[in-house]
């Protein structure tokens, strides 16, 4: 049936041209754009999901450029203790040569002063847009990362970086939590008295040829022989006699009532003695007893401690950030206030160097650890009776990485000799100082490739999502041309029908 109302076949035509165009203008679009996805209205779930990885990758580039400024920041702060480190071996090199007596020490003195100068002038100047790694002791936070999870929600990740303070600064010593029992000193004052052995001689038979008894100081042995008319007194007067002759440094002895004393006065080095009944005796024959102790065996030992008194430190506390400890010498205090990731030894020896800077006369020091791991800070004094005592509180401000090399004086031979092992502390600080920037800037650097890296791949997994592809695109696009011009040439024809219908009214 034919009519001028409805043409159905133009209908149909129109609605394929519709079509065509519509797929025509969408195919165009992504020729257009690249994208395949371009608004919401293209694949919401796929626009969504990449504007969230699209959001992800521009933090990404944010935190690129923080590694960056990161990385420039710890590679200023290792060339600098790199540097600390060569002009602390000059230092060293030049109190080495102090060491001597023939030499000018004033004029070595002057050297060192420029050096420790030169030191300053690095570290002062080791900043990278106004950040100095080598000066405080706060950590520094280096965004690294943001972390998605699987309920989308983002936290940031951080590299710490520990600064590696390199200044001399002498700290604030704190008043908070009580220490003192982290610190113990062994007595309340230090002198110049000797330490002694005693040995007691039995009064009996000496007077049979042969040896009698045999004495072995520091390393020494000395042997009585027994003849007519010989008793104890003469036996303790004998070896009175041979250890006084033998000159061993500090070592003297002295007989009194068929006893024999025995004097140390060794800085840092406790004397050993050995006594011992001789000629086949019975132990506890001739000699009676050491240091008041039967001389239950063939050989009996002994010994006389060293001179030096000692704060001994905890050897099961930990030592926190502001711990302060205070070391009083006659009337002169002595601090030092530790730092992050220090330990007690760094305690003994950065109390050390304060006391060796303050060039006592008389004092000297010593840092060791005792039979149960607990490090000691040993003062001797060649000089008379000062007060010695100790205490410690938290709460503090650090002293500097470098602390007591101001103190560092070679004018004298004391003072030579204490500042040899001062800079090795320090030299050691330097070092550990350079080898933890270099593992921070290495562990950075890896972060910072990982993120680029990380990078790429995030924005080639967006154009997977989102990008179109051209090759399909452009074949697409000659279809739906041909489609569009067979669509409007059907049209066409539709549109003829209606005139056909007027010829039968001709």
């Amino acid at each position: 049936m034919a009519s001028i109302l409805t043409n159905t076949g133009a209908m149909v035509a129109l609605q394929t041209l519709r079509s065509v165009n519509s797929n025509l203008g969408a195919t165009q679009s992504q020729i257009s754009t690249g994208k395949a996805v371009d608004t919401a209205k293209d694949n919401a779930a796929v626009w969504a999901i990449s504007k969230v990885m699209e959001s992800d990758v521009k933090g990404f580039r944010g935190i690129s450029d923080s590694l960056s400024l990161g990385l420039s920041s710890v590679a200023v702060g290792r060339q600098a203790s790199e540097t600390v480190t060569d002009l602390l071996t000059e230092i060293k090199g030049k109190i080495v040569a102090a060491q001597e007596e023939n030499v000018d020490r004033g004029k070595i003195q002057t050297d060192i002063a420029e050096l420790r100068n030169q030191i300053e002038s690095v570290v002062n100047a080791a900043q990278f847009n106004g950040l100095n790694i080598v000066k405080g002791t706060e950590r520094v936070n280096v965004l690294s990362s943001l972390d998605r999870d699987g309920a989308g929600n983002v936290g940031a990740s951080f590299i710490r970086l520990d600064r590696q303070d390199l200044t001399t600064d002498t700290g604030v010593f704190g008043s908070g939590t009580v220490l003192n029992a982290n610190a113990v000193a062994s007595a309340a004052t230090v002198s110049d008295a000797g330490n002694t052995a005693v040995v007691a001689f039995n009064a009996g038979n000496y007077t049979t040829a042969g040896l009698m008894a045999r004495l072995t100081v520091g390393g020494v042995q000395i042997d009585f022989e027994g003849g007519a008319g010989l008793d104890q007194d003469d036996a303790a007067a004998f070896f009175e006699g041979a250890i006084n002759a033998l000159q061993l440094d500090g070592i003297t002895a002295n007989a009194a009532g068929g006893n024999l004393t025995i004097t140390s006065t060794r800085a840092f080095e406790g004397v050993d003695v050995v006594v011992s009944d001789l000629a086949g005796d019975a132990a506890g024959t001739h000699i009676s007893n050491l240091n008041g102790a039967a001389t239950a065996g063939n050989p009996t030992s002994g010994s006389i401690d060293e001179r030096a008194q000692n704060v001994t430190f905890s050897a099961t506390a930990a030592v926190q950030d502001g711990d302060g400890y205070r070391v009083t010498v006659g009337t002169q205090s002595f601090t030092y206030v530790a730092g992050p990731n220090q330990n007690f030894e760094d305690v003994a020896r950065g109390l050390k160097a304060a006391i060796d800077g303050a060039g006592l006369d008389g004092i000297t020091t010593s840092v060791t650890q005792d039979s149960n791991g607990a490090w000691q800070l040993k003062v001797d004094n060649d000089d008379g009776s000062l007060d010695f005592a100790s205490v410690g509180n938290a709460g503090g401000t650090a002293s500097g990485g470098l602390f007591g090399l101001d103190g560092i004086d070679v004018t004298t031979e004391a003072g030579a000799r204490a500042a040899l092992d001062n800079i090795e502390s320090m030299i050691n600080r330097a070092i550990d100082s350079s080898a933890a920037f270099g593992s921070a800037q290495m562990r950075i650097e890896i972060q910072n490739e990982f993120v680029n890296k990380l990078t790429d791949s995030l924005r080639a997994g967006i154009g997977t999502l989102v990008d179109a592809d051209m090759e399909e695109a452009s074949a697409r696009l000659q279809a739906l041309q041909v489609q569009q011009q067979l669509a409007i040439q059907s049209l066409s024809i539709a549109n003829q029908q209606p005139q056909n219908i007027l010829a039968l009214f001709r």
